[in-house]
């Protein structure tokens, strides 16, 4: 392990896109939702302008700051913007029967081994955009993993990377910021951990270049996969 990671104590894991495969596990549903709207348009497609807009979105949500929404509120914003966008207009029910699919997600099949592996020496915190009542649903029968904490930036009141979330996480853990290793495939989740004193963990599962930032918020580690985090994190 690299000299900086020695102080770490826990892991603070993204949930969707790091530990849950949103695409793998919505696009199907995509796909359905299309054709039945008598539309050709693909799915695969329609999924990367969602996920696009729907950060759109999060962001919003904490700049303007009218209340923070939540996350699934802003997922169905998004869908239907981006419905609109394909020129589709789906009823309130056909909405509501979609967002049903978020509820269906599945992690990433090498997961569980990897966190078995991480949790020899760390504690396993999620640390994720998710609804409260939602990331229990998903850890207790989606991801079927027990972590050491589940935390919601709700207890910060925005989402990632707003540094009151990363701060507040280490306040609830009772640890200092650079006993904390923030897991995330998302970039600017790494980078927002390590503008606040985290360390941080690059899970590039989608052959992303990283954020164009200041060398001191570049990731600690870069790997592909948990299999490979917990090899670089375990050696």
């Amino acid at each position: 392990m690299k000299p900086e990671l020695e102080r770490t104590k826990a892991l603070t894991f993204d949930l969707f896109g790091t530990v849950l495969d949103l695409g793998g596990s919505l696009t199907p549903y995509i796909a359905d939702f299309l054709r039945e709207q008598g539309s050709d348009r693909d799915a695969g497609e329609f999924w990367a302008q969602l996920r696009y807009r729907q950060r759109i979105e999060q962001y919003q949500d904490t700049l303007v700051e009218l209340g923070h929404s939540g996350y699934l509120e802003t997922v169905e914003k998004a869908f239907s913007y981006v419905c609109r966008l394909n020129g589709l207009d789906p009823t309130r029910s056909a909405i509501k029967e979609w967002m049903e699919s978020w509820q269906m997600l599945s992690p990433f099949p090498e997961v569980t081994a990897g966190l078995d592996r991480l949790k020899t020496r760390f504690k396993l915190v999620a640390l994720s955009n998710g609804n409260p009542w939602f990331l229990d649903h998903l850890v207790k029968n989606r991801i079927k993993y027990e972590f050491h904490a589940v935390l919601s930036v709700e207890l910060a009141g925005a989402f990632k990377p707003h540094p009151g979330v990363y701060r507040r996480a280490a306040r609830e853990l009772d640890m200092e910021v650079g006993e904390l290793i923030m897991v995330s495939a998302n970039s600017f989740d790494v980078m927002g951990a390590r503008t606040c004193g985290l360390r941080g963990a690059y899970v590039n599962r989608y052959s992303l270049p990283f954020e164009d930032t200041d060398d001191r918020y570049l990731p600690d580690v870069t790997v592909a996969n948990f299999s490979e985090l917990a090899d670089v994190l375990l050696a």
